[in-house]
């Protein structure tokens, strides 16, 4: 069974104990999944419970007081650290009386208080608590009173190269696709529920099913050739714009995925888009015909580039 809470106080969640790791877990990259990975061997080793903590916002977006860019909402971070095997998780809200909760506080509280921690495993240069006041010697030394140890695991490299949140978003800003889904172990994708929108692309010939990013903000923008899957479709060519439509004077960003040779209807199902190319950055054109020729010219475009890749995924 799987236990999910947003509260700092509260029952304990883990009554046999847990092997714990903390973290912001933006995207769960394969940087992520090597500490993951370590918590739930150690937690079969000891018979405990593997579990995460983390915080929705992530703390640099409190702190910048605004959004930022992000690989994941906070539903597909359950989504992963739940497949990454944690069965017990702690998406703490992070607000101003947490970020001014002291070091031992937190230890005391969320921890012990909350996950009975008897083994917990952290990253390199690992901070907590006000001020970020918190390092590894001072959990090393409230474990010695607490009845738990404290370990920090060497970073996870890819040929070398340290994987985080920020080089990631940095591919994915740059369009390298590829070496981003590298890092993240898997392609980037942004998953929703389809919403109705205007109805102008049906009314152009080009039906898009429209998911909302809320207050996410992507780390990337404009029109590329995708990939949609869920609502029982599967890798489904399609190609998508990213942005604010300033042609018709949009003002919220919307994610809209035309999907190729489909007459389904989405609407309220949850669909997973996966980026694959980018084609060209949003523009605003001067009249609707000029978009309309323009769209042609994207689709016909990624047509090509999908079913180039399908040839050469069917060819490895």
């Amino acid at each position: 069974m799987h236990t999910l809470s947003r509260d700092v106080a509260g029952p304990v969640l883990a009554p046999r104990g847990s092997v714990v790791c903390i973290g912001a877990f933006d995207g769960v990259h394969r940087g992520h999944r090597y500490v993951l990975d370590h918590v739930c061997r150690r937690a079969a080793e000891l018979n405990l419970d593997p579990a995460a903590i983390s915080f929705e916002p992530i703390p640099r977006e409190f702190f910048a007081r605004g959004a930022l860019a992000r690989l994941s909402s906070p539903r597909d971070k359950i989504v992963q650290l739940r497949a990454a095997g944690m069965r017990r998780l702690l998406l703490l809200r992070f607000n101003a009386a947490l970020a001014a909760m002291s070091a031992e506080d937190f230890v005391a509280r969320v921890l012990v208080g909350r996950l009975a921690a008897r083994e917990v495993l952290v990253g390199q240069d690992f901070r907590f608590g006000h001020g970020r006041r918190g390092d590894l010697a001072l959990l090393q030394r409230l474990g010695a009173e607490h009845g738990f140890v404290a370990r920090e695991l060497a970073p996870f490299a890819a040929d070398g190269e340290r994987i985080s949140s920020s080089a990631i978003r940095g591919l994915l800003a740059d369009s390298r696709f590829d070496a981003a889904a590298r890092l993240l172990g898997r392609p980037f994708a942004i998953d929703g529920k389809v919403v109705h929108g205007q109805q102008l692309g049906r009314r152009l010939g080009y039906p898009t099913a429209n998911l909302r990013l809320g207050r996410r903000l992507a780390p990337l923008a404009g029109i590329f050739a995708v990939r949609v899957s869920g609502a029982g479709l599967h890798a489904h060519p399609s190609v998508a714009s990213l942005g604010v439509r300033p042609t018709v004077a949009g003002i919220e960003p919307l994610l809209e995925a035309h999907l190729f040779d489909y007459d389904g209807d989405l609407y309220g199902r949850r669909i997973e888009v996966e980026f694959v190319a980018k084609l060209r950055d949003e523009e605003k054109f001067p009249d609707l015909t000029s978009m309309v020729r323009q769209i042609d010219a994207d689709a016909a475009a990624a047509r090509r580039i999908l079913g180039a890749a399908a040839n050469a995924a069917a060819g490895a």
